[in-house]
């Protein structure tokens, strides 16, 4: 287990998990019509794949820079959720 942790092997087993997730996701949406858009699954799951890349990163003993780039990646992508949230709990206000 610690050399999976070591290897960064562990972040590429959650990113898998993040990327079958966001298919499954999709694929409901359109075998059903249920479930969240497309683009809404990209605003959910982007932060946390930015996260993890940032573990990655810093589990292989990447520059620092890459390190940062991926949390300011994560930062801007929970803005987009945020914001998309955001309007649409405005839309649901009562007028």
């Amino acid at each position: 287990m610690e050399a999976l942790v070591r290897s960064g092997g562990v972040a590429d087993v959650i990113m898998a998990c993040l990327v079958i997730e966001a298919v499954a996701l999709v694929a409901w949406r359109r075998a059903t019509g249920r479930g969240p858009a497309p683009r809404a699954v990209a605003a959910l799951l982007l932060p946390g794949a930015f996260l993890v890349l940032a573990l990655r990163f810093a589990l292989t003993g990447g520059d620092t820079w890459l390190i940062a780039a991926a949390l300011v990646g994560a930062l801007v992508a929970h803005g987009w959720d945020l914001a998309g949230r955001l309007r649409g709990a405005a839309a649901e206000l009562p007028r």
